[in-house]
């Protein structure tokens, strides 16, 4: 009779996301980068290594997704509470800030298509996101902004099962804020950027508008349709 074969010893996993990541102190050099511990690719070799310890089956694939579902069910409270958190970027020379809740990366621009019979004027075309074409909105455009800038980054955000892209001109991080810290809006903001701001954050010392995204995707989403 074959003797077992023994598991190989578990490798010790470095959780630096709880400690210097988004579940910490902040202060990871990768977050600049990445925004999330989950862009990361030190978390993702850190979820597989965990893989590779768990029996491939159905009941553990259950316990695992439930498991994780109540982790994240947990924290959305306790960050409710506590602090909230946005990323600040800037477009067409203004500096804004949008829940770090909907953004999904930050990457590279790459070559734009156009999108046949479109009528809003920001509507840029679509591009290729891992794969997939996602609509790229001009939000300068949108918000009745010069946008002679170049804007070398593409902020890809996702609400609600919908995905878009914003051309951005630069990206300043990850900023924490309390939810009752936010401010009126200013009537001397343009029109245009009034409807889309939710309120005004305090940002190295200067004020920045909150995107509101619920309205954001609601009009883009009703215009392309």
């Amino acid at each position: 009779m074959a003797e077992p074969t023994m598991p190989p010893a578990p490798t010790t996993l470095d959780g630096c996301w709880n400690r210097i990541g988004t579940k910490g102190d902040g202060s990871c050099a990768e977050l600049a980068q990445h925004i999330r511990c989950l862009n990361c690719p030190t978390f993702a070799r850190a979820a597989l290594q965990q893989l590779d310890r768990v029996e491939a089956s159905a009941e553990v694939a259950q316990q695992w997704l439930h498991a994780g579902e109540t982790q994240a069910q947990a924290e959305s409270g306790q960050e409710r509470g506590a602090m909230a958190s946005a990323l600040v970027v800037r477009v067409a020379g203004e500096w804004l800030a949008i829940a770090t809740s909907v953004v999904q990366e930050v990457t590279a621009t790459r070559p734009l298509h156009s999108l046949p019979h479109q009528r809003n004027a920001a509507i840029a075309g679509v591009l290729n996101i891992r794969g997939s074409l996602r609509i790229c909105v001009w939000l300068a455009r949108l918000f009745q902004l010069p946008d002679q800038t170049p804007a070398p980054h593409l902020l890809v955000a996702a609400h609600e099962g919908q995905v878009l892209v914003f051309p951005v001109e630069e990206v300043a991080g990850v900023h924490r804020y309390a939810p009752q810290s936010l401010a009126p809006v200013p009537t001397t903001l343009a029109q245009a950027a009034i409807q889309y701001t939710r309120g005004m954050l305090e940002w190295r010392g200067r004020p920045i508008g909150l995107l509101d995204h619920e309205l954001l995707f609601y009009v883009l989403n009703r215009s392309m349709t």
